[in-house]
């Protein structure tokens, strides 16, 4: 396999750090708010990415944290009357409630912020001893000019427009301009911990690097998050980690995932085109909305509007009516050759850098050359079960058994039906589709599908 390393700026050999073992870790949520669609996209890639390492025959550990103490967690508990603990336990619930409604359920474990306090104190005593980070009245800081690899992942080393910045580290005391904050000095009315440091809470980027070493040691194989997080979030775990274990690289490969836009322009509250994770499944089913964003590349931008959308389910339902009509009990033994040539192609294009497009191409053009052959089977539906592994969009509950209560009408009316009884025959059908299944007389026999 070959991915992009944004460390690097190039493709490169997969190789991991153990042999099929792959230790991933994905930057999680702030927990203050309802995720949005740029939560969905970038968690809804990973999970493709690593249910698509794990057909490979690779080993994934993917862990992801969560941010239960922050700036903004403690503004919205203060605004909502309630404490910070319960405001993040609730938005932590809902977000990974909204994950399962995704789908996106290959996350090994969520690792809170607040259980690992000591890890994080620990490793600003290691940051302080190798003099990466001094003391001041409200904090303990990281030198960012003592590193002086500051920057080797964006290229850069000052903020821009659409970087995500969870903290504002503005001391005047700082010895840097970007110097950034590892612990934060306890102030009245605000959460702390008493420990070694004193009593305080964590700064942002600590919280990463104290989780991932507490995990997978100071080195891995791959991290991934929203390109917004490279500078200045991911800059800086690479700063503390290789400053505090004195080994390079933290990280063999970077992963980023590209920007979301609603209607072309970014999305924003104050814009008003802030749209929910729930607020996007109110209006198409789940798999709609993982087609959208597993079909288009993972470092690429892309845009949501309701044209996207139903251009989305309309790829998808070219997709459930192939699979509707196989005929299992047929076995298309002369599909076999077909079929090992659409798989070889499929890896061939998720190999080099999960390149998800190509790979949804060659699977329509299978499917019309299937519709031109006028007879998919068994082997066709068994490779299609396959590769939903990974894809995880396909709808296998019209192909489930129904209820024999539902078995018994379906004879029945087939009995009205051969003694030319169409009526009576019409009400059963009519009564099936009130259970919630509507019926279709083929060549092959009845079949059935679940209304949506």
């Amino acid at each position: 396999m070959k991915i992009y390393n944004t460390l690097t700026k190039s493709i490169e050999d997969l190789i991991p750090r153990v042999e099929n073992k792959i230790n991933l870790f994905v930057c999680g949520p702030t927990v203050y708010d309802f995720p949005h669609l740029g939560h969905a996209k970038t968690y809804t890639q990973f999970d493709f990415i690593a249910r698509y390492l794990r057909w490979r025959g690779y080993e994934v550990f993917y862990l992801q944290n969560i941010t239960d103490i922050d700036d903004k967690i403690i503004q919205r508990a203060s605004e909502r009357g309630i404490s910070w603990e319960e405001l993040a336990r609730e938005f932590e619930k809902i977000f990974i409630e909204d994950m399962k409604s995704l789908h996106n359920t290959s996350v090994d474990h969520f690792a809170r912020a607040t259980d690992h306090i000591d890890h994080i104190v620990s490793q600003i005593h290691t940051l302080m001893e190798n003099g990466y980070a001094y003391e001041i009245s409200d904090g303990f800081y990281f030198e960012i000019s003592k590193f002086s690899e500051y920057g080797k992942l964006s290229g850069r080393i000052d903020l821009q427009e659409n970087d995500a910045v969870s903290r504002i580290d503005e001391s005047e005391e700082k010895r840097g301009w970007n110097d950034f904050c590892l612990w934060k000095k306890h102030q009245s009315g605000e959460p702390f911990w008493n420990t070694s440091l004193g009593a305080g809470r964590p700064g942002w980027h600590i919280e990463d690097t104290a989780i991932t070493e507490t995990f997978f040691g100071p080195q891995y194989d791959m991290h991934g998050g929203g390109v917004d997080l490279i500078f200045p979030h991911h800059e800086a775990e690479i700063a503390q980690m290789e400053s505090a274990s004195g080994k390079k690289p933290l990280v063999k490969y970077w992963l980023h995932t590209g920007f979301i836009n609603v209607n072309t322009k970014k999305m924003s509250k104050s814009l008003g085109n802030f749209k929910t994770i729930r607020d996007a499944l109110d209006t198409f089913n789940y798999r709609v909305l993982r087609y959208f964003f597993v079909s288009s590349h993972y470092r690429s931008s892309i845009n949501y509007n309701e044209l996207s959308l139903e251009q989305a389910k309309g790829a998808l339902k070219r997709i459930d009516d192939f699979l509707f009509s196989i005929d299992m009990s047929y076995d298309d033994i002369e599909n076999t050759r077909e079929l090992q040539e659409l798989k070889d192609k499929l890896i061939d294009y998720l190999d080099y850098d999960f390149d998800t497009p190509r790979a949804f191409a060659a699977l329509f053009d299978f499917i019309r050359s299937q519709n031109r052959k006028g007879r998919a089977g068994l082997r066709v539906f068994n490779f299609l079960r396959e590769i939903n592994g990974f894809l995880h969009i396909l709808d296998f509950e019209q192909h489930e058994s129904i209820s024999n209560e539902i078995k018994t009408l379906i004879d029945k009316r087939r009995q009205y039906r051969n003694t030319k009884l169409y009526t009576k025959a019409d009400a059963i059908r009519s009564q099936i589709a009130e259970m919630g299944y509507e019926l279709y007389d083929t060549e092959a026999g009845v079949k059935w599908r679940k209304i949506k």
